[in-house]
């Protein structure tokens, strides 16, 4: 890798896509959920085509993900659809994000499709588990509040379930992503540059080396590193769950006082501010949990300084959004604890290079689903889909093989230009 390359910030995410097969109309639609919120979606409609693929991420717009024209060349529509917090992490509840998702799966049935199948990348992959689970559930047994404790109408929301899901690159969620990168030396949460030199992943006194060259971490600092990185989030959490029961003492309060203070003190946030974030050892020894990847973060190739930016996993968080996506100990946006309910035909394609999502992460994710009828494969590929060297096709392209041939046998889908 060159200097030039490790220098730069940004994951350099770009990847070349295929071109849409002809005969796909695009329309826009905006939806209302089952609690009054206004999302968006897109439909790329596919002459003749009788099944769709739902793409959604809780916190990312992908309107144009490169495995749209893949799914289109293969005979199915796609529907993209983005949250109530689209590029946001500061009010996302995953519990909300369900209800989004829920409005786009009753537009799909409602518009006629036979076969509505969930696709979940990265993050992505949670949210369709999840989405699963509790749409799998007998409707007065799904979750009522978020882990701060906020009232929640799952219970009483039409959420259709779909025919079969496709995985890709999934991680195991966002709470357990932090848990692995979170910086466990912030010995002030109110200072982004206070440091426990004994817990510095980027002291070269604790085994870091200057980029490019790869870095070395001995057994007993990556274990005193990952207790400490769980005791800092246990810490944030007890702030969450502190703030999350202020609030909820002034909304009781104003039901019986009725009192105008009253009520401006329960919407006043409470707002977590999380610093340095991008700091999984991994990301810099690659001979920890051993693949395929690149050095450096989802963020780019220099954790070392992305950590100290902005840019990065919660920095900015209600209570409720931190317990509900960036707690390891509350979210139940949690892959492994979710996959037992997804039994419908399942295709999980992880990515050789991927830094989220390593070779044991996958192992258990794919260990957990439900699914009879389960197919995994393993293809070369980064994260974003960046080939893992240069020449070397795209990993959706690689993806876009297996993805084609489980439509096509599991629920009949043809290209646009062959007979049906």
């Amino acid at each position: 890798m060159s200097p030039v390359a490790v220098d730069r910030l940004g994951a350099g995410r770009d990847v070349d896509t295929s071109e849409p097969p002809p005969g796909v109309t695009i329309a826009t639609h905006q939806l209302t959920t089952a609690d009054g919120a206004k999302v968006e979606g897109v439909l790329h409609a596919l002459h003749g085509a009788t099944a769709v693929v739902t793409v959604m991420h809780p916190r990312q717009s992908l309107t144009h993900h490169p495995m749209i024209p893949e799914f289109l060349r293969a005979g199915v529509s796609v529907w993209t659809q983005g949250t109530r917090s689209p590029n946001n992490d500061i009010a996302l509840v995953h519990e909300q994000a369900l209800l989004d998702a829920a409005a786009g799966h009753v537009l799909l049935r409602d518009l006629g499709f036979e076969t509505v199948l969930t696709f979940g990348h990265s993050g992505g992959g949670t949210l369709s588990a999840f989405y699963i689970e509790q749409a799998a559930t007998e409707p007065e047994r799904r979750l009522d509040v978020t882990p701060a404790g906020r009232p929640v109408s799952l219970p009483g929301t039409r959420m259709p379930m779909p025919d079969g899901a496709i995985f890709l690159a999934p991680h195991p969620g966002q709470g357990q992503v932090l848990r692995h990168c979170i910086d466990p030396s912030v010995v002030d949460e109110t200072d982004p540059m206070s440091v426990d030199p004994a817990l510095d992943v980027y002291s070269a006194r604790n085994g870091f080396a200057a980029p490019p060259e790869p870095s070395r971490y001995s057994a007993d600092f990556l274990a005193a590193y990952r207790f400490a990185q769980a005791e800092r989030i246990a810490r944030i959490d007890a702030r969450a769950l502190a703030a999350a029961d202020e609030v909820a003492r002034m909304r009781a309060r104003f039901s019986r006082s009725k009192d105008p203070a009253d009520r401006r003190a329960a919407l006043a946030p409470r707002i977590l501010t999380t610093y340095r974030t991008d700091a999984d050892p991994a990301y810099v020894d690659l001979t920890i949990e051993p693949n395929d990847r690149h050095y450096g973060s989802l963020f780019g190739h220099r954790p070392d300084l992305i950590n100290y930016g902005l840019v990065g996993f919660g920095r900015l968080t209600t209570p409720d959004s931190w317990l509900s996506t960036w707690s390891a100990n509350h979210t139940r946006a949690d892959f492994v604890r979710c996959a037992p309910s997804v039994t419908v035909p399942t295709l999980y394609v992880e990515f050789s290079g991927d830094q989220a999502a390593r070779p044991a992460a996958g192992a258990r994710m794919v260990a957990a689903l439900g699914a009879a009828d389960l197919t995994h494969h393993v293809v070369r590929g980064q994260h974003f889909g960046q080939p893992v060297a240069e020449g070397e096709p795209t990993g959706y392209a690689a993806a876009a093989t297996h993805v084609h041939h489980w439509l096509a046998e599991r629920f009949g889908t043809a290209p646009p230009h062959e007979t049906r």
